[in-house]
């Protein structure tokens, strides 16, 4: 993954060959804030240019600058996975929602 981390937030990088410049978007957040830089030096110092702005307007406005997350969601997945994983949750004394913790956790580990 392209991630730039700068004070706590992520912002996933790209590069836009149109402009011949990386573009980053700051991720998690209430709205939405982006920035450019051609060199990863220019894009942190863009990153943070940016993120200031936002938590600013955001203090400004009283609006809590991260998109707050519920711990829920629904999954959508094949029945024969279903059943697969079922089966190795039952095999490990587990509930499929720990199995499944488990696995995202392995998944987005930094």
């Amino acid at each position: 993954m392209n991630v730039m981390t700068v004070d706590g937030y992520n912002a996933k990088i790209e590069y836009d060959p149109e402009i011949d410049m990386f573009r980053g978007e700051i991720l998690g957040l209430t709205g939405g804030a982006d920035f450019y830089g051609k060199t990863p030096k220019e894009l942190r110092t863009e990153f943070k240019k940016s993120l200031t702005v936002f938590l600013d307007v955001c203090k400004e406005k009283g609006v809590e600058p991260r998109r707050n997350y519920s711990g829920k969601f629904n999954l959508r997945i094949p029945p024969e996975l279903h059943e697969r994983l079922a089966i190795a949750a039952q095999a490990e004394g587990k509930s499929i929602n720990t199995l499944a913790q488990e696995a995202l956790a392995l998944r987005v580990a930094v």
